[in-house]
């Protein structure tokens, strides 16, 4: 790593941050209903919208099982209507390529996938799906599955810090699809489009090459799915190589939109976290014990993709692989990109567990695999739209739970006693996530239709396998994609760890906002533990990482840590 790889890094990072914040004091207000100058602009649009839901402009608040039901069913019909849309492609309009219907597991799964924000590809876009499924199936939910976890981590947080009521999940909703999603999603599409990412509904391009021979060219309605999909932090792709693709990310200042559009709403909830509870120190250290994670990984993909195989710098090849860096990996990165920005782009986008590439993740070292497949394990660094944010204050809440045992001070948080109830679902909530990894990985890797679907042997289709299901669990999307998912046990098992990852968790931690809710606040005193430390922030970052060993390292070590020391062995498969 030299000096011009940091100022790329740096510079992506810190124009993300900046936005970030600018944006948490907006969303403060529109959610903690204060009155400011987006009322009289989005009103006119929202009340109409309310309305359209059975709903006055000023609708009743919600219990944490009313919001949890509201969240559901609405969740539910969508998918129904996502599942119909692809089934039937063939009848439906706006199918210029005269495409069939998806075959029912896969289905289902695409249907499940981006109804819940996890975007999982089990099919090539621009071969199986028409302009209208790209459009009604894949674009539209990409909206509605944003909305939904950041609306019921608002509705964690009024819990969490003592509001008098959740809020309304609908009216949540409206305000979240109409002041934030609607506006910034346009916004980045106008920029993607004039960096010349596509954006037509007109038939495929046919051009001839050099030699006369005829080539069709896919496009369609590109720069609006990019745009949704990088900002709602949905992931999935317009084309089957995702943002490594030309047409959907053309330049390094495209790659540098679509960085900044996924990392600008899971950032920017930290700080509005931060003034709805009064209390921006609070903020800045839940900030800081993320940002300080967020960097640990990214310096292990940078160093490890810059390093390189031995094997090759032994052998000498390496500087016949690439002219930008050598000695370092360049197989699977796009040359346009670069080591650097792809480095920053695999760490955000497992830790805003977006799940779009902009390299193939499957040719990454053994190491630089390891860290998307470990953000995605703790998936509570930033992580996607509210969900990440949930999970790390989960983290918290068992931090304090042990710190207060061992020191013998009352377990609270933000004024509320943790008794019982909370411990308890915060153990479920835990617990939830290593189970539907761990078990259906293990499965896969003794039964012949879980092994026929390897494109590696030995610790990388292990590998492959765990990243799969990790994937799918933390409801991110991205894949080692040389596993075949396409299949009916693949289809079906990711598509089960998808819900469950997806709502049993949300459920869990709203139950745990609700009890927090109704608690009388205790006045501080000298037995009250501080979140808002730096010495609590450090804390917090040692519970996430040992429960994180604890539950997973004997996973990682039969994948990537054994590859890596494979290959340090001199080893080739």
């Amino acid at each position: 790593m030299n000096l011009p790889f940091i100022l790329q890094i740096a510079v992506d990072l810190v124009v993300a941050v900046v936005l970030a914040y600018l944006l948490g004091g907006f969303l403060a207000k529109t959610f903690d209903n204060k009155p400011s100058w987006a009322d009289r602009v989005f009103g006119p649009l929202e009340r109409p919208l309310l309305k359209l839901c059975g709903l006055r402009e000023q609708p009743l608040p919600m219990t944490w099982k009313q919001y949890a039901m509201a969240m559901i069913w609405s969740n539910l019909i969508m998918g129904l209507l996502i599942y119909l849309i692809l089934m039937l492609q063939g009848q439906l309009p706006f199918n210029p390529l005269h495409l069939a219907g998806l075959e029912p597991t896969l289905a289902f799964n695409t249907a499940v996938s981006f109804i819940t924000n996890t975007n999982w590809q089990a099919y090539t876009g621009e071969s199986t799906l028409s302009y209208f499924s790209q459009m009604a199936a894949i674009t539209f939910p990409m909206f509605t599955s944003a909305a939904t976890g950041f609306v019921v981590a608002i509705a964690f947080i009024r819990g969490l810090i003592g509001r008098p009521d959740m809020g309304n999940f609908y009216q949540d909703m409206v305000r979240f699809l109409v002041r934030v999603l609607l506006p910034g999603a346009i916004l980045g599409g106008l920029v993607l489009g004039f960096q010349g990412v596509p954006q037509t509904i007109a038939d495929s391009a046919k051009v001839k090459g050099p030699q006369g021979i005829e080539q069709t060219i896919p496009r369609g309605p590109v720069a609006s799915l990019d745009s949704i999909k990088h900002l709602g932090t949905n992931g999935g792709g317009y084309y089957g190589q995702n943002s490594a693709h030309p047409l959907e990310n053309p330049t390094p200042f495209s790659n540098s939109v679509e960085l900044w559009l996924m990392m600008i709403l899971p950032v920017s909830l930290v700080f509005a976290f931060g003034k709805m509870l009064g209390n921006r120190k609070q903020a800045m250290i839940i900030f800081g014990a993320m940002g300080l994670l967020f960097l640990l990984f990214l310096g292990i993909v940078s160093a490890s993709e810059t390093a390189g195989n031995p094997l090759l710098t032994q052998a000498g090849l390496d500087q016949h692989l690439t002219a930008l860096q050598p000695g370092g990996n360049m197989e699977g990165k796009e040359v346009r990109f670069g080591q650097a920005q792809t480095s920053v782009f695999v760490t955000a986008t497992t830790a805003m567990t977006t799940g779009t590439v902009d390299a193939m993740h499957d040719s990454l070292t053994a190491m630089g695999g390891f860290v998307p497949l470990g953000l995605m394990m703790l998936n509570c660094v930033f992580g996607g739209k509210g969900v990440g944010f949930m999970n790390f204050m989960m983290y918290g809440i068992l931090a304090v739970f042990l710190t207060g045992l061992m020191v013998g001070r009352t377990p609270e948080i933000f004024g509320k006693k943790i008794e019982k109830t909370e411990i308890v679902l915060a153990s479920i909530a835990i617990l939830i996530h290593p189970l539907i990894i761990l078990v259906p990985s293990a499965w896969s890797l003794i039964q012949s239709y879980g092994l026929s679907s390897l494109g590696n042997p030995g610790y990388h289709g292990l590998s492959e396998v765990l990243y799969a299901f990790t994937s799918s669990a933390a409801n991110n999307g991205s894949a080692f994609a040389g596993l075949n998912a396409n299949t009916p046990w693949y289809n079906l098992s990711t598509g089960i760890v998808i819900l469950v990852g997806r709502y049993l968790s949300m459920i869990a931690l709203l139950a745990i906002a609700g009890s927090l809710m109704v608690k009388k606040r205790v006045p501080e005193g000298p037995g009250t533990l501080r979140t808002d430390s730096v010495l609590f922030g450090g804390i917090w970052i040692g519970v996430i990482l040992i429960v994180g060993a604890l539950t997973f390292f004997p996973a990682v070590a039969l994948g990537p840590v054994a590859e890596h020391l494979a290959m340090l062995a001199g080893k080739s498969f």
